[in-house]
């Protein structure tokens, strides 16, 4: 029976990987397959004559310049199905044209087969023959000699078994003038290893037996694909051609004493030039005979010689492997299909036309603007990439800057330490081993530029300072417009009072017992004039969270890196504009503070002046205070010796208390102005802010221009995207033909 040779269900397994090979999917998993491999000379060609039982035309080409696979299939009647499988990498073209080739003859006369075989050279753009040569050095691109594509023939009849074999060129070490060049030599030898490394597949070898087998270069590739024999089996040819005395070193590699492999040896003896020349000829008779009757080579076992037996061996090596195999192929067919379809998503929909590309960048742009709803709103755990991009989490990163900013400013914001009710200075917030700055040392609003304060915080003069920026890592983009990075003098300890004093002094009118304006708003310029620092690096920060905020979005919802770099581009004038529009506010907010002359209707201002005096009077009198009777007594006469001072140091303590519980007001209101105004404004809550700009509206008013530059997609994708869908259809087919019963 033509099925004696395989378990059940094999003939259809066998017969579906030969579908997939004709589908194409043979190039994206590993398909099992037998592959017949040898040098030029080793025969190769005799051997598949004899597997198919039909003299090939010597002239055709065939097997010397592509990959062919032949398949044999049971059938009611004889036919013979000739078609071309493109390669890869061949261009949309060419593979249309290959796949809608194709022939059918019934039997393989030899003058129509060298016709389909110059049709076969035309489609796969090769030269015609070795004599193609004489105006080459005239022509600009000449055809190639070889080719990736795979010509398939199918075998089909009533005597026919299921087998599929594949046959590639046969390596080469020297070049043919006019025909090969050294670029063929690698090109054959790269796809031939191709073939062999491809784990599932079985290598027939094929050696000339008249040679030393461990000359021979396609065992070293053999060897090296298959490092422990699993997959190789040796076809030794040209028997006939064995020096005398040299035969037993080839019985003894057929029966496996030396260079013995696992899936064994076998030989066969093909006709000679001459012998084919009959054309009476039988080939198998003449084999037969010469394995029968020609000693030594009758001694070895009949199952090892002759093109029959190694049809059986062929036939029974291919439906173990693709018993074998079949599951695997299966489940990696599929996963490949998964791939490619998550792959082709990746790159999102195809963007074509404008129409297209508004589509795509719309669906971006809602993406984008979900994405600053749920930021804004802390609502980190409604979109897994909040996990996977700190950036994302704005709102924190924003309401930690803005609690720094307040907390710095009160610590640190005016130039020299206010005095408290008692008279001595209160302690100042600073890291440990930094000193306040003392009276007398460098002039405050000096600073020390440097290019990231926090990065060696704790080190020498930095001891001295606090950095006004916190977050000094600037995009380049961004280092035009941001505030510098430096560090900023802390509160001066010393005589306040001397200061005051002198700036009373030089200040003063012909006013009696008090002072005027001007000398409250000196001071007040004085006393906050690290405000502008602190503000503006303050706001510099929360740019920088913006601008990274939106980088990062656009990368959590844009995986296509050409699209995201281009809209940036496009955005980064707008959004700069914004971005100053900001510092511009806080720009305003100082000059208002520090030109207009001092003036609050809070009545915090007068509360705070009060209370002041009456913790300094409180603290006066708790000084001469002793106990009587279980009661802090003061005499009345040392009672008025509390505020015993002259007529100027009475105005200096006087500018000293208004000053303190103006500034105090004056410092919350301006930072919250700023943090209202400056950033929670202009930079993150507004429908002008900068994370409001990509936005599906702005989307519907670009140009087409416009949208072919951003949403355009280059050459490469547009390669990728064609080769993807390329592979899904192959994949799907596949999948397709593994479910049909």
């Amino acid at each position: 029976m033509a099925t004696e040779h395989y378990g059940l269900g094999e003939p259809r397994m066998l017969e579906k990987i030969d579908k997939l090979f004709a589908c194409g999917v043979g190039e994206l998993v590993d398909l099992p397959q037998i592959v017949v491999v040898g040098d030029q000379s080793s025969g190769k060609s005799s051997v598949l004559e004899g597997l198919i039982k039909k003299p090939l035309p010597r002239d055709s080409g065939l097997c010397t310049r592509f990959a062919t696979q032949i398949v044999f299939r049971r059938a009611p009647t004889t036919k013979i199905d000739v078609s071309i499988i493109p390669s890869r990498d061949a261009k949309p073209d060419h593979a249309t044209r290959a796949r809608a080739w194709g022939r059918a003859v019934e039997t393989l006369d030899s003058k129509a087969f060298v016709k389909i075989m110059d049709e076969v050279h035309e489609v796969m753009g090769l030269k015609a023959d070795s004599s193609d040569t004489e105006d080459s050095a005239t022509i600009p691109t000449k055809p190639p000699t070889f080719s990736n594509d795979v010509l398939r023939l199918e075998i089909s009849g009533p005597d026919q078994e299921h087998l599929s074999v594949i046959d590639v060129p046969g390596i080469f070490k020297s070049t043919t003038f006019g025909l090969t060049t050294k670029t063929d030599i690698d090109l054959v030898r790269n796809m031939v290893k191709t073939y062999m490394d491809n784990p599932r597949s079985v290598m027939l070898a094929v050696i000339p037996a008249n040679v030393d087998v461990a000359t021979q270069e396609i065992l070293e590739l053999a060897n090296d694909a298959d490092p422990h024999g699993d997959r190789t089996l040796g076809v030794l040819t040209k028997p006939d051609l064995v020096d005398k005395g040299a035969e037993p070193r080839v019985i003894d590699l057929v029966d496996g004493r030396t260079r013995p492999m696992k899936l064994g040896w076998h030989i066969i003896r093909n006709p000679g030039q001459m012998e084919m020349a009959d054309t009476g000829l039988d080939r198998d008779a003449l084999e037969t005979n010469f394995f029968r009757s020609q000693a030594p080579w009758s001694t070895i076992e009949k199952d090892k010689v002759g093109i029959d037996a190694l049809r059986v061996r062929l036939k029974d090596v291919l439906s173990s492997l693709v018993k074998r195999e079949f599951p695997k192929v299966r489940t990696e067919i599929k996963n490949r299909l998964e791939n490619r379809k998550a792959r082709l998503e990746t790159l999102g929909p195809e963007r074509s036309d404008s129409s297209d590309q508004r589509a795509f960048l719309t669906r971006l742009a809602t993406r984008f603007q979900r994405l600053v709803s749920l930021a804004l709103s802390a609502n980190h755990g409604a979109d897994d990439a909040f996990n996977s991009r700190s950036a994302l989490r704005i709102a924190p990163a924003a309401m930690a800057r803005m609690k720094l900013f307040s907390d710095e400013m009160a610590e640190h914001g005016h130039t020299y330490a206010f005095l408290d009710p008692d008279g001595k200075e209160r302690p100042i917030a600073v890291p440990t081993g930094a000193k306040p700055q003392k009276h007398g040392e460098p002039a405050f609003g000096a600073t020390t530029a440097i290019g990231n304060p926090l990065a060696n915080v704790g080190r020498g003069a930095q001891q001295q300072g606090f950095p006004n920026r916190n977050n000094a890592n600037d995009s380049v983009e961004l280092v035009d417009i941001l505030h510098p990075a430096s560090l900023l003098a802390y509160p001066e300890k010393g005589n306040i009072k001397s200061w005051l004093s002198h700036v009373f002094k030089t200040n003063r009118g012909f006013e009696l017992g008090t002072f005027n304006n001007t000398i409250l708003a000196t001071a007040m310029k004085k006393q906050s004039m690290k405000w502008a620092d602190m503000s503006l690096a303050y706001v510099s920060d929360i740019i920088v969270l913006v601008h990274n905020f939106i980088v990062a979005a656009l990368q959590a919802e844009c995986g296509d890196a050409n699209v995201r770099e281009t809209l940036m581009q496009i955005l980064l004038d707008e959004l700069l504009k914004r971005y100053q529009k900001s510092l511009d506010a806080a720009r305003f907010l100082l000059e208002v503070e520090s030109t207009d002359t001092p003036f609050t209707l809070n009545h915090y201002f007068n509360d705070n002046l009060q209370k002041t005096r009456h913790d300094k009077v409180h603290a006066g009198l708790k000084r001469k205070a002793f106990e009587m009777e279980g009661t802090q007594v003061v005499r009345v006469d040392q009672a008025a010796e509390v505020n015993n001072m002259s007529n100027d140091e009475h105005v200096v303590q006087e500018i000293h208390d208004i000053l303190k519980s103006y500034y105090k007001v004056t410092r919350k209101t301006f930072v919250d102005n700023v943090c209202k105004q400056a950033t929670n404004h202009y930079l993150l809550t507004s429908d002008s802010s900068p994370l409001a700009l990509f936005s599906p509206i702005l989307v519907g008013q670009m140009s087409e221009a416009e949208l072919e530059e951003i949403a355009g997609e280059m050459p490469e994708v547009k390669r990728i995207r064609a080769q993807l869908k390329k592979e899904i259809g192959s994949l799907g087919e596949a999948v397709k033909i593994l479910a049909r019963a």
